[in-house]
């Protein structure tokens, strides 16, 4: 519900706070007093455009507050998905700075307008005679029977399996399409990946294979040197080995004689160690060393596999390779498997098929039992709202569609004269007729689900002074189970409010503002006899007030 509302410099407010009760709320106030930017305001929090001409004094900012207790409405999902902090007394600001701007915040959290909009939908719900059309939409008048039919708990399961099997078609549809688009590439892949891996490509391998090939390829200038370094290393006479060993037998007599021959001749002795080693590896490496012609061939063979690979990928590493091939691998796989997702995911769609079916069909059970019910209300309260001849004709016929509120297409007719056509509401009810249809469908919904505060403005605009009592009486009934508000010229309607606020106008130095005012008692019965009898308050008037108040 609506507890409080805060206007600072908007059209003929300087600065009103008001704070609201519970029950049936009563505004009234002449033509022109300000009603409709009381209403301007309020439209402003629930998400409505600003507009800088709005603005009193166009130097200051414009801001409007609104406290909603929101503790009944079952939003907290909705504060989770647009990651706002959920407060029972959730408040809504609007700003208009004087640059033109606006801002928006929920519990000081800044919001865009759709968010601010979607919220305010499910917080307040402003009526007036002009705004009747959504009687003629067809998901209000499925809300109106899913309401009566206790619908929720279906449609919810229905809109999540709908919601899965919208995506799991698309999915499908892109899977057929990626298969067809695969089969195109499939052998060219697979020739290229059969290539790949018969090259038995291993990291490294490229270097191993080249360094391998130099030496088979150069095999006898190898053997040559090796076979010169042999002897000049071991030659008996002349041999390195040889030489130095006489050097190390010469140094090892001067190693008493001073630390410094000592030192040369350890050095000698390491040489000899590594100069030995040497010779021993040379001797390994002579003894390994064989002309392979096949070899050379292979070495080659794979080299050039190698290289006419990586110039027709253009990369330089095997290392490339080998990451090409696992795509194409990928690529291949997946074009083998397709069928089996494909065919995953026909089985899942046709199992959500048959879900949505009996969903529906739970649905429009339940519609259809409900539909006399829904009938004999509204035909009785609009008899009692003068409409005496108002019939209603409502079928729904089951299809082999899916639509977001199940398969059913809802025909929702209404005549408003005895023996007239069944037509629909736009074609055959007038403006002050479809206000008092929408008066009794939200009199009849507030029976069975939670309503956001709702506020009539001049809904009972034309009607008789024995039918605004029937009109209050529906809004007092409402208000037990809801917020009420209800802007009225009628005193009849005005005198069945539990608190009563007027509208008007004040010059305040000169300037003139917009105030709004909870009424007492005495203020109340001034109020009603005026709107009886004139601003001059006459004996009878107040005496009629006063019965009106009783």
């Amino acid at each position: 519900m609506l507890n409080s509302l805060t206007i600072k410099n908007y059209a003929l407010i300087d600065d009103l706070s008001v704070t609201f009760n519970s029950g049936l709320t009563i505004i009234t106030g002449e033509t022109g007093a300000g009603k409709s930017i009381l209403l301007g305001g309020l439209s402003l929090v629930l998400g409505k455009r600003a507009d800088l001409s709005q603005v009193k004094d166009k130097s200051k900012k414009c801001i409007v507050e609104a406290t909603f207790d929101i503790a009944k409405y079952e939003l907290k999902s909705f504060f989770v998905d647009e990651d706002l902090d959920y407060e029972v007394q959730t408040i809504i600001r609007r700003e208009i700075l004087p640059s033109g701007k606006s801002r928006a915040f929920i519990n000081d959290t800044p919001v865009n307008l759709n968010t601010l909009q979607i919220l305010g939908d499910r917080l307040l719900d402003i009526h007036s005679q002009h705004q009747t059309l959504q009687l003629t939409d067809d998901d209000f008048q499925f809300r109106v029977l899913d309401a009566l039919a206790d619908n929720d708990n279906t449609l919810q399961d229905y809109t999540t399996a709908l919601s899965t099997f919208k995506v799991l078609n698309k999915e499908l549809e892109a899977l057929i399409a990626e298969k067809n688009e695969g089969l195109k590439e499939l052998d060219y892949n697979a020739f290229l990946l059969n290539e790949l891996t018969e090259a038995n490509l291993v990291a490294g391998e490229l270097e191993r294979l080249e360094a391998e090939y130099e030496t088979l390829n150069n095999i006898e200038e190898i053997k040559e040197v090796l076979e010169e370094s042999n002897a000049t290393l071991s030659n008996d006479d002349f041999g390195v080995l040889a030489n130095l060993t006489k050097i190390k037998v010469l140094f090892t007599k001067l190693s008493n004689y001073g630390k410094q021959y000592e030192t040369i001749s350890e050095r000698i002795n390491s040489s000899l160690i590594e100069l030995d080693d040497i010779f021993s590896e040379v001797e390994q490496l002579q003894e390994q060393m064989e002309a392979d012609p096949n070899r050379l061939e292979q070495v080659n063979s794979k080299l050039q596999v190698l290289h006419n690979l990586m110039q027709k990928h253009t990369v330089s590493s095997i290392e490339a390779l080998i990451g090409i091939r696992e795509t194409l691998s990928n690529k291949v796989f997946a074009s083998e498997t397709i069928d089996e997702q494909i065919l995953e995911h026909e089985r899942n769609i046709k199992t959500l098929e048959k879900d949505l079916k009996s969903l529906s069909k739970q649905l429009h059970t339940k519609r259809n039992e409900v539909i006399p019910n829904l009938i004999d209300q509204l035909e009785t309260i609009l008899r009692n709202l003068g409409m005496p001849n108002a019939k209603f004709e409502i079928s729904v016929d089951h299809s082999n569609q899916f639509f977001s509120n199940g398969s059913d297409e809802l025909q929702f007719l209404f005549s408003a004269n005895k023996g007239g056509t069944f037509n629909e509401f736009k074609k055959a009810a007038s403006g002050g007729e479809l206000s008092r249809i929408m008066l009794a469908v939200k009199s009849i919904l507030s029976k069975y689900k939670q309503l956001p505060t709702i506020m009539f403005d001049e809904i009972d605009t034309g009607v008789s002074g024995e039918i605004s009592n029937k009109m209050a009486a529906i809004m007092q009934s409402m208000s037990t189970t809801m917020q009420v508000f209800t802007i009225t010229h009628l005193p009849q309607i005005a005198a069945k409010g539990d608190t009563h606020f007027k509208v008007f106008k004040s010059d305040v130095n000169e300037v003139t503002q917009t105030q709004l005012k909870r009424l007492n008692s005495e203020e109340r019965i001034v109020e009603i006899a005026q709107m009886l009898g004139g601003s001059k308050v006459s004996t009878s008037a107040i005496a009629h007030a006063k019965e009106l108040l009783n």
